[in-house]
């Protein structure tokens, strides 16, 4: 016993400290203070100036909240974000559930087939829906050769276009987050609810869904930022007519070389996606909270 007790504290390994964590920390915390807090402590700061003379100023929050434009640019892009967040995740969640529960060559083939978009830029695949959804496009001439149609259909240069091509540069994004999700939740879950006479769509309904739930809510944030801060796509898709918060900063820094009105845009865009990450994650605190039985005292 005498010499257990000389030989064990030699053998356990020593606990490391908090500063052994804060030195692993220090890289990323580096990269982001240089990279994120920097760049963004300086473009507050220019957007508190005068466009002019550079002295500091409100007259670029005072014309963005009064010149009839950045307003409805900013409603523009809640919905076309909202309507792309959603059909990521309408879209993504069934194939995310086979990749999550099948087995073998035909999943490896789905997973290949799913993310191979990614392999292309974004630029070529909006080009590529530019090519279908125009008024002399893929779809447009074949209604029109059938005799469907006797004018082309307003597909390409408004918002439908935008978000069918946002959906395709974001889905594979949505599929990772809900699969990683589905994985999570125990197969012999469903097969329990089955044995006891659940159908497979109540099976889905009240076993599935609501575990994936946080994959559903990541899929629909992360579906959310990406495209309220896509640039290529709504440009190219959604023609000089449709304007997004992203397409206005662009033109204002390009063409217009205001600095400080892009600024304060950026400073919209950048709080619209805070403020949709902070509700997102909210709800998913206070579910969580509910479940563990803690959400009643609350």
């Amino acid at each position: 016993m005498s010499s257990l007790s000389l030989v064990l504290p030699a053998a356990l390994p020593r606990a490391k400290g908090p500063a052994h964590l804060y030195l692993a920390l220090s890289p990323s915390v580096l990269m982001l203070l240089i990279f994120f807090a920097l760049p963004m402590g300086m473009m507050i700061g220019l957007s508190f100036t005068d466009p002019v003379s550079g002295l500091p100023s409100l007259a670029s929050y005072q014309r963005f909240l009064t010149d009839g434009l950045s307003l409805p640019g900013i409603f523009r892009t809640v919905v076309m974000s909202l309507c792309v967040a959603v059909c990521v995740t309408v879209l993504g969640y069934p194939v995310a559930y086979y990749l999550a529960r099948a087995r073998g060559r035909t999943r490896a083939l789905v997973f290949a087939l799913a993310l191979a978009p990614e392999l292309a830029g974004v630029v070529l695949r909006t080009y590529g829906w530019l090519i279908i959804l125009e008024d002399r496009g893929f779809i447009n001439d074949a209604l029109l050769h059938l005799g469907l149609i006797a004018s082309p259909l307003p597909l390409s240069k408004n918002m439908f276009a935008v978000v069918v091509g946002l959906t395709h540069v974001v889905l594979p994004f949505g599929i990772l987050s809900l699969m990683t999700s589905i994985q999570g939740i125990d197969p012999n879950l469903e097969r329990a609810a089955q044995v006891l006479g659940a159908s497979r769509i109540s099976v889905m309904r009240h076993v599935v869904l609501p575990l994936s739930l946080p994959g559903i809510i990541s899929s629909l944030l992360i579906a959310f930022t990406m495209a309220a801060s896509a640039y290529a796509t709504p440009a190219l898709l959604g023609g000089a007519g449709f304007k997004v918060l992203a397409t206005m900063i662009a033109e204002q820094v390009l063409f217009y070389v205001n600095w400080p009105f892009a600024a304060v845009m950026a400073n919209a865009l950048f709080l619209m996606m805070l403020g949709v990450s902070f509700l997102g994650i909210r709800f998913e605190a206070r579910r969580r909270m509910r479940l563990s039985g803690r959400g009643g005292a609350a």
